[in-house]
């Protein structure tokens, strides 16, 4: 159980980020000091609980707001304030997966949004038509990286609007293929299975038995 917890609560955290929680270094302190005790606990933390109650785990040394949150969970197999962030900030959340996945991270995001290099606002509507559509955060963000895997090996730009206009090509959609060939020496080479030997073939279409050192190949990517 100290694994999901701790789990629940650096989730958490990237939610409060998320959302620009202006309370959040001081609640970032407090999960941090929880996490780094339920994962070095060698107890379950619901053992502790069953014995001493919520005054066990204080003495753990965690806060009393996130000692409610570990008793709740024990309780309920939940807790309430993750389940509300998760729901106040699902739109936000499409958002910052989706320039995630062009290689932005939260706090670059944040300063572009600052500068109105990004104008956020533009990516509300979609981003909740592509909620809408997938019925869930997770399964929008996995749309988004299907959709990103593919245009990406074709160096295409995408937007969340691509992902609707993907949308019954999902399950179809897959990375182009990236292929290496063999070289020597600029001429392109061929295994031939029957002979086992490489060969070499001429600008003149000849085929010519290999007879150097297998590392002075060149692998060259084709796209």
């Amino acid at each position: 159980m100290n694994k999901e917890i701790s789990k629940i609560f650096k989730e958490i955290i990237q939610l409060l980020e998320i959302k620009g929680d202006k309370a959040l270094g001081y609640k970032l302190k407090a999960y941090k000091i929880a996490i780094n005790i339920l994962d070095n606990l060698k107890i379950d933390v619901s053992e502790i609980y069953k014995e001493k109650g919520a005054k066990g785990i204080r003495e753990l040394g965690i806060g009393e707001k996130n000692t409610k949150k570990i008793e709740e969970y024990i309780k309920h197999k939940k807790v309430k304030e993750f389940d509300e962030l998760e729901e106040e900030t699902a739109i936000r959340q499409v958002i910052t997966h989706f320039f995630q996945s062009k290689g932005l991270s939260l706090q670059e995001l944040k300063e572009n949004a600052k500068k109105r290099n990004i104008v956020y606002s533009r990516f509300t509507k979609p981003a909740k038509q592509l909620l809408d559509l997938a019925g869930s955060v997770e399964k929008a963000k996995q749309a988004i990286d299907k959709v990103a895997s593919w245009a990406n090996s074709r160096k295409l730009d995408y937007a969340i609007e691509t992902v609707f206009k993907k949308w019954l090509e999902l399950d179809r959609l897959k990375p182009k293929e990236i292929v290496k060939k063999p070289f020597y020496k600029g001429d392109p080479m061929i295994w031939s299975e029957t002979k086992k030997k490489w060969f070499v073939i001429s600008k003149f279409g000849e085929w010519l038995e290999f007879a150097d050192k297998e590392n002075t190949i060149e692998w060259r990517t084709i796209e």
